[in-house]
């Protein structure tokens, strides 16, 4: 996949120095706990070692991602991945995490996914992005709004976490919701 290129970042293609960026967030309580259950038992270093190797070797076609770097030094600041692409569908889900507490709340993530918006319906030809999130998750969920997806449903108490459970969120946006945004 070719870099694609925001204001303040661009989605480059993952590098064998990301490794040490990406072990820095795995194992961190604060930002996994936002993601999904992959994230509940501590990930070994061979474990990340070995996701990286896969991005690097580009081994999965229904799986694709990207670097969110800085556009100055291309220094890693966090991850988006497209998976479960479905081609005859045109449809693929949404997954991302800024990798420091100190670059969340800098619209890093909101520039990330209206820039790969752009590939993904432009490019790829996709009808459909949906994603998932757990409802305390509140900063996430106003990105997502300002980035066009709709809240399409819920799953009650499908999470739990810290003594209790919490409802998991299905957001999509579609081709042509997004060409409405684009066109205001």
């Amino acid at each position: 996949m070719p870099r694609l290129i925001g204001n303040r970042i661009i989605l480059r293609e993952y590098q064998k120095n990301d490794l040490k960026y990406m072990r820095n967030w795995v194992n961190d309580s604060e930002i996994v706990k936002n993601l999904s259950d992959i994230f509940l038992y501590p990930h070994t270093e061979n474990a990340t070692e070995q996701f990286l190797n896969s991005m690097l070797e580009d081994r999965n076609d229904n799986h694709k991602g990207f670097v969110i770097a800085h556009k100055e030094t291309e220094e890693y600041i966090g991850q988006i991945d497209l998976f479960n692409i479905n081609w005859k569908n045109r449809t693929t889900e949404l997954g991302i995490v800024i990798g420091t507490a100190d670059h969340l709340s800098k619209g890093y993530g909101t520039e990330a996914i209206k820039v790969l918006q752009e590939f993904v319906f432009n490019q790829m030809n996709l009808n459909r992005i949906q994603l998932e999130l757990h409802d305390f998750n509140e900063r996430a969920y106003r990105c997502y709004l300002k980035c066009g997806f709709k809240e399409e449903g819920r799953l009650r108490k499908r999470h739990y976490i810290n003594g209790s459970y919490a409802d998991t969120i299905i957001m999509g946006i579609l081709k042509n919701e997004y060409e409405e945004i684009e066109d205001s």
